[in-house]
C-alpha cells in the first residue's frame, strides 16, 4: 500500500503545495506520489486545452458551442474534479458537491 500524506490545491493556477502555509489553497486531499503525478498530469493537459481554446478564441466565426477545444477543456476541469473528490478530505468533497460539477452522488461516470 501506497504511503498517503496531505496536499493543497488550488485548481486555478494548478498548485499542488505540500504544505498548507505556502500560497492560498482551495481544496485538501490525501494522495500517494503516484496520484500526485496523476493530478499534476491532469492539470498539464487543461493548461495545455485552455491555450488552445485561448487562441481558437480569435476566430470569431467559430461559435462556442461548436468549439472541441473548449469541450476537451471543461472535460479536463470536470475529470480534475472528479479526481480531487475522489482523494479528498471530508470537507473537499462536501465543497466539490456544492459546486454542482459533478452528479449527485460524487460520481462523474
Amino acid at each position: 500500500m501506497s504511503y498517503k500524506r496531505r496536499y493543497y490545491i488550488t485548481v486555478g493556477s494548478g498548485e499542488i503545495l505540500p504544505e498548507r502555509t505556502m500560497s492560498e489553497w482551495e481544496f485538501e486531499i490525501d494522495a500517494s506520489e503516484e496520484e500526485v503525478m496523476q493530478l499534476q498530469s491532469m492539470f498539464e493537459e487543461a493548461n495545455t486545452d485552455s491555450w488552445e481554446a485561448y487562441w481558437r478564441a480569435h476566430i470569431p466565426i467559430l461559435p462556442y458551442h461548436h468549439d472541441d477545444s473548449n469541450d476537451k477543456y471543461d472535460d479536463d476541469l470536470v475529470l480534475i474534479y472528479q479526481k480531487l473528490y475522489d482523494l479528498g478530505t471530508p470537507e473537499t468533497k462536501e465543497h466539490i458537491k456544492s459546486m454542482g460539477i459533478l452528479k449527485e452522488d460524487g460520481q462523474n461516470n
